[in-house]
């Protein structure tokens, strides 16, 4: 293949492609038959950022900075975007970058301009472990779907924490962190509350058993930072700066990135909360709002049927609600093919084919391209750092030729900014003091807690009237029994002549003699005295 000026020639077929008469992203120069040409510009038309994309690539190849790239061209477009910082090198986005000779050198190579800018931006961390205003949720906000995907419960599980759920939401018991969930679950399995799911399939003491233990070790990884109050408003991600550029959401996540399914679901959360929000807008000219997905593989490994669906389905509905959505990732295998579909706009890196299964992947990844005049297998594995195979939807919505692009260098600064300078950034925000002190109210613990200490004092108290009335007829038996067996007093004399036989022998007689004589006098048979 030879370079060409010929309006026929592949290379102006390609670039006709990418020639949109609205606002676009400028992304880097097309390559060529070996030649980086930077009069033929590759753009993403911006009013195609709400159909998502797809940035992958090998480790070292460039994705972040092409991350980089786009989030600074879209906050300068008054776009805010949502950044996931893994590694924490992304919030030099906030610092003007460094020119340097190899910036000078990529800048002429690609036909920029480059100047070094920093872009406005504000910083997160979940529940506040790190540097960063703490983002939390509760329980209840975060939902069975999510929590049991964090759990890692298997499809039984995850209905029968469904039932809880329902169950709280039912006896208003909220749940906001995760001894909440800890109380209701096992309350659900004391003998007092194990009628209360019975009429809809009940709990059982095994599945209540997993749940738990597996609410433990989520507790060991520090997950109660990230579930509590005050519960964040992701609305807060759709603001602009002062001087009309989007603001740079930067979630801070290094010091959690040894525990990668808690973050990448709780980066489901914020999308699947904000799709909530909002409402429908349809096509708009500029995205509301860009959603950075990074290390995206993390999100679907070991999910659930039903947690894949609700990635599905939140990602085709998001778009009309004004909110694009890029997912970064190794390879397009990494991302399930229902999601896949919907990801209009491709960035691809560098893949490496060292072994069998990466040369499965790379043939897997040519499918997934629109045909093109490139030999697609030999181009990804010889693309250099910060080189990228492109297609994005035009601004009818058609795939745009396949283009390989020498990219632009991000025009911030591609690496972390200092420490001090990144606290100072987080308690300057008037974020910080809204959501940097925790609040523990009453919640579902403390209201089952007090109903079981009233239930146990209640129950101490009947046992202890109980008791008192054991000793008190124990003490009356007692008393009767003393009384059967106590002396009598020796009688008085009278007493004893009175008790005497002769005595009763004797007022016999007199008596006997006495009534004959009465019953004579009555009835006129009294002798007569001569």
């Amino acid at each position: 293949m030879s370079q060409s000026t010929d309006p026929a020639s592949p290379a102006d077929r390609i670039a006709a492609g990418y020639a949109f008469t609205g606002p676009a992203l400028e992304l880097g120069a097309l390559l060529w038959d070996g030649a980086c040409l930077p009069d033929r510009q590759i753009r993403i038309p911006l009013s195609m950022l709400n159909r998502h994309g797809l940035v992958a690539g090998a480790t070292g190849t460039g994705k972040t900075k092409t991350l980089q790239l786009i989030a600074e061209q879209l906050s300068a477009a008054g776009v805010p975007v949502f950044l996931a910082d893994v590694k924490g090198d992304v919030c030099g986005i906030s610092a003007p970058g460094t020119a340097s000779e190899k910036t000078a050198q990529r800048a002429a190579e690609v036909g920029q301009r480059w100047e070094a800018t920093g872009f406005p931006s504000e910083f997160y961390a979940l529940g506040g472990i790190g540097a960063g205003i703490p983002v939390r949720a509760t329980v209840t906000d975060f939902g069975p779907v999510l929590m049991s995907k964090v759990l890692q419960l298997n499809q039984t599980q995850e209905q029968s924490l469904g039932l809880i759920f329902h169950y709280a939401d039912a006896k208003g018991l909220e749940l906001i962190d995760l001894k909440d969930l800890r109380a209701v679950v096992a309350f659900l399995v004391s003998d007092q509350g194990k009628a209360e799911l019975k009429g809809i399939g009940g709990l059982s003491t095994v599945t209540a058993g997993v749940i738990l233990r597996s609410l433990t070790a989520f507790e060991q990884q520090g997950a109660s930072e990230f579930f509590g109050e005050p519960a964040f408003d992701t609305g807060e991600f759709l603001r602009t700066a002062a001087d009309g550029r989007g603001l740079v959401s930067v979630l801070e996540l290094p010091a959690v990135q040894d525990k990668p399914q808690l973050f990448s679901t709780f980066l489901m959360w914020l999308l699947a909360d904000l799709y909530a929000d909002l409402p429908e807008v349809g096509d708009l000219e500029r995205p509301k709002l860009v959603f950075f997905f990074d290390e995206a593989h993390l999100l679907f490994k070991g999910a659930s049927k039903a947690f894949l669906e609700s990635i599905t389905q939140t990602v085709r509905l998001i778009r009309s609600k004004g909110i694009g959505v890029f997912f970064v990732t190794q390879t397009p295998k990494d991302v399930p093919a229902d999601v896949l579909a919907q990801l209009g706009n491709r960035v691809q890196h560098a893949l490496r084919a060292f072994t069998p299964d990466d040369a499965k992947a790379l043939k897997a990844t040519v499918k997934t391209f629109p045909n093109s005049a490139y030999d697609l297998e030999g181009l990804l594995t010889g693309l250099g750092t910060g080189e990228a195979v492109i297609t994005v939807l035009s601004e009818k919505g058609a795939p745009t030729p396949v283009a390989a692009t020498r990219l632009r260098a991000p025009q911030s600064l591609m690496g972390p900014i200092d420490a001090a300078a990144l606290d100072a950034a987080v308690k300057s925000s008037p974020l910080y003091a809204r959501y940097a002190q925790p609040v523990d109210r009453e919640s579902a613990y403390e209201k089952i807690s007090a109903e079981q200490a009233a239930a146990e004092a209640a129950a101490e108290a009947a046992a202890a009237e109980a008791e008192a009335e054991k000793q008190a007829g124990e003490a009356a038996r007692q008393a009767a029994k003393a009384g059967r067996g106590a002396p009598r007093p020796e009688p008085s004399l009278a007493e004893q002549v009175v008790g005497s036989g002769l005595f009763r022998s004797l007022a016999r007689s007199i008596g006997t003699q006495l009534g004959r004589e009465i019953s004579r006098s009555v009835f006129g048979t009294a002798k007569r005295r001569r």
